[in-house]
C-alpha cells in the first residue's frame, strides 16, 4: 500500500505540485537560468502594471463565472427532460468527445460577421452584400466565448446529473410531487435536483476552474486586446524577453488566487441559495407547466449550433471559392485533403493519445485492484481533482522547467507525462463506478473454484468490465486529443498535434486548412467512442450474459 501511494504521488502528484511551486518561485524572483533567488514582489507589481490587466481580470471573471452559471442553468431543464430516457447517457457521451478547439473553430466559422449563419440569411433577409461591421467572434465582453464554453460544458453537467440520478428513485419522487399538484419541472428543481447537487459539486467546480483558465477556446473565440488572463499569461511566457517570465509567473499565481477565491465564493453562494430555496419551498408556489418546454427548446438550440459548427467545418474543408454572401461555395473539391499536411499531426496526436490513455488505464486498474486486495482505500482522491481545479497555465510552465531538471527535454515523452496528469482523472472517474459496483458474489464464486487474485482479475473482472474499460479508454483518448497547453508548453513547439495546428491556423488566411485540422481533431475521439461501443459487443458476441442479455 505504501509503495502504491508513493508511485501515484511520484507520477501524478509531484509534477503538479513541483510545477506550481516553480511557477510561484519564479514569480517571487527565482531565476532558473542562473539559480539566483531575489525574494521580492516585483513580479506581481509588474504584472498588475501591465496595460489592460484590470480589463483582463474583469473579462476572466465574466467569461468564467458566466459560462459556469449558464451551463448549470441550462443543465437543470435538460436534466428533467432527459432523466429516465433510455440511451440519453449513451447519446451524451460522444458529445464530450468533440475537442474544445474544434468546436471553437466551427463556431467561429458559423457566427463570424462573414460566417455561414450570416450567409444563410443574406442578402434576402438582411440586405447585406458585405459582411456587417459587427463584432461577434472576439467581442469585448466575451459573450461568444461564453457560448462556446456552454456548448462544451452543458453535456458534461447533464451527463453528471443523469449518472447521479441513476442511484435514486426519481420516478417515485416525481410521482409524489405530481400528486401534490406540482408540474414536473418544479418537482425537479425543488425536490430532486437539490438532492443531486452534492454529487454535482465537483463537476461544477471543474467547469468553473476550466472556464476561468481556458486558453485554446479563448484564442479562437475570445477578445484579443485585452485577452483573458490565461491567454495573456501565455503571451508573456512566449515573449522573446526572458525578463517577462517573472511577471508571467506572477500573473499565473494571481490567476490561481482568482480561481481559489471564485471557488470559495461559489461554495458560499451555495449556502445563500439554499437559504433562499427553503424560503421558496415554504411558500408552496406552483410553477407554470409551460416551463417544462425549456428543456427541449434549449436542446434544439444546442443541436442547431453544434450541427451548424460542424457543417461550417465540412463546407470549408471542401470549398474551392466561397464569396460572401453566397450560402454555399461556388464549387467543391477534395484536392486540399490530399495536399494538406494533416497526416503527420494526426498520427502524432493518435500516438500520444494511445500512450497516455494506455498508461492512465493501467494506473487506474492498478489503483482499483490494490484497493480490492487490501480492502483499504488509497485516500489519494485529491490527485484526481487537483489537476482539474488548478489552472493549466499556472503549473505547466513550471513543470516544463522541472522536466529539464530531470534531464527530460521537450518532446513526446514530456508531453505524454503532462497529458497523463489530465487523462488519468477522467479515466479513473469513468472506471471507478462500474468497478466498485461489480457483484462481490461473482468474485467469491471464482475464489471458491480455486482462482487466485490474479486469475480473478484477468478471467472475471476484466471480461465483465470490458465495456466500461473500453469507454474509459475512449474518454482518455478524447481528453488527450483535446489537450492544447499540455502539448504546447512541455513540447516547446517541437511536437505537432492537431490541436496546436488547428488553433494556429484558425487566425490565418486559409479557413480550409483550419477546417481540415479541426475536423480531424474531432474525428479521432468519435472513432474511439465508436470502437468503445462496438468492440465489447464483438468480444462478447457468444456470451449474452456479459452483454446484459438473458442466458
Amino acid at each position: 500500500m505504501i509503495a502504491a501511494r508513493a508511485l501515484f504521488l511520484l507520477l501524478l502528484g509531484a509534477p503538479v505540485l513541483i510545477g506550481a511551486g516553480l511557477t510561484l518561485g519564479t514569480a517571487l524572483g527565482w531565476q532558473p537560468g542562473i539559480g539566483r533567488f531575489d525574494l521580492g514582489w516585483q513580479g506581481f507589481a509588474q504584472a498588475v502594471a501591465l496595460p489592460g490587466f484590470a480589463s483582463s481580470l474583469r473579462l476572466t471573471l465574466i467569461t468564467g463565472i458566466g459560462a459556469t452559471l449558464g451551463s448549470l442553468a441550462v443543465s437543470v431543464p435538460l436534466g428533467v427532460w432527459l432523466v429516465g430516457k433510455s440511451g440519453a447517457v449513451r447519446f451524451l457521451t460522444p458529445l464530450l468527445a468533440v475537442p474544445h478547439a474544434a468546436l471553437a473553430i466551427g463556431l467561429a466559422f458559423l457566427l463570424a460577421p462573414s460566417g455561414w449563419a450570416v450567409r444563410l440569411i443574406s442578402p434576402w433577409a438582411t440586405g447585406w452584400d458585405l459582411p456587417p461591421a459587427v463584432t461577434t467572434v472576439g467581442d469585448p465582453w466575451g459573450f461568444t466565448l461564453i457560448l462556446g464554453l456552454m456548448l462544451k460544458e452543458v453535456p458534461f453537467l447533464v451527463l453528471a446529473t443523469l449518472v447521479a440520478a441513476g442511484t435514486r428513485d426519481i420516478a417515485g419522487q416525481m410521482a409524489a410531487g405530481r400528486a401534490l399538484g406540482y408540474p414536473p419541472g418544479q418537482v425537479w428543481r425543488l425536490m430532486i435536483w437539490p438532492q443531486l447537487y452534492p454529487a454535482l459539486r465537483l463537476p461544477v467546480l471543474i467547469v468553473l476552474g476550466f472556464s476561468l483558465s481556458v486558453v485554446d477556446m479563448a484564442l479562437v473565440l475570445g477578445p484579443s486586446n485585452p485577452p483573458v488572463m490565461a491567454m495573456q499569461i501565455l503571451r508573456l511566457f512566449g515573449a522573446p524577453d526572458p525578463a517577462m517570465a517573472q511577471p508571467a509567473s506572477a500573473m499565473a499565481v494571481i490567476l490561481l488566487g482568482v480561481m481559489a477565491l471564485s471557488l470559495l465564493a461559489w461554495l458560499a453562494g451555495e449556502r445563500a441559495i439554499a437559504g433562499l430555496g427553503r424560503i421558496w419551498l415554504r411558500q408552496g408556489r406552483r410553477g407554470r407547466r409551460g416551463a417544462q418546454l425549456a428543456g427541449p427548446f434549449m436542446a434544439m438550440i444546442g443541436v442547431v449550433l453544434g450541427l451548424g459548427a460542424l457543417g461550417a467545418l465540412l463546407l470549408w474543408s471542401v470549398a474551392t471559392f466561397w464569396r460572401f454572401p453566397n450560402a454555399l461555395p461556388s464549387g467543391f473539391s477534395g484536392r486540399l485533403w490530399g495536399s494538406a499536411d494533416w497526416l503527420a499531426p494526426a498520427l502524432s496526436t493518435l500516438g500520444l493519445a494511445l500512450a497516455s490513455g494506455t498508461i492512465a488505464l493501467c494506473l487506474s486498474l492498478f489503483w482499483l485492484e490494490i484497493e480490492d486486495r487490501t480492502q483499504r482505500r488509497l485516500h489519494l482522491g485529491w490527485l484526481i481533482a487537483l489537476p482539474l481545479l488548478l489552472p493549466q497555465i499556472g503549473f505547466l510552465q513550471g513543470l516544463t522547467t522541472g522536466f529539464l531538471w530531470l534531464g527530460l527535454p521537450p518532446g513526446p515523452l514530456a508531453v505524454i507525462w503532462a497529458q497523463l496528469l489530465f487523462v488519468f482523472p477522467y479515466v479513473m472517474i469513468a472506471l471507478a463506478g462500474p468497478w466498485r459496483a461489480l457483484d462481490p458474489a461473482l468474485l467469491a464464486t471464482a475464489a471458491s473454484l480455486g482462482a487466485g487474485p490474479t486469475r480473478r482479475f484477468f478471467a472475471v473482472k476484466v471480461p465483465m468490465l470490458a465495456a466500461p474499460i473500453a469507454t474509459a479508454v475512449a474518454i482518455g483518448i478524447a481528453v488527450s486529443v483535446a489537450q492544447y497547453l499540455a502539448v504546447l508548453l512541455p513540447g516547446a513547439g517541437r511536437v505537432r498535434v492537431l490541436a496546436t495546428e488547428a488553433v494556429a491556423l484558425a487566425s490565418g488566411a486559409d479557413r480550409r486548412l483550419a477546417a481540415i485540422m479541426a475536423l480531424m481533431q474531432a474525428a479521432l475521439p468519435l472513432i474511439g467512442y465508436l470502437l468503445a461501443l462496438t468492440l465489447p459487443l464483438w468480444l462478447h458476441r457468444n456470451r449474452r450474459g456479459l452483454r446484459g442479455g438473458a442466458t
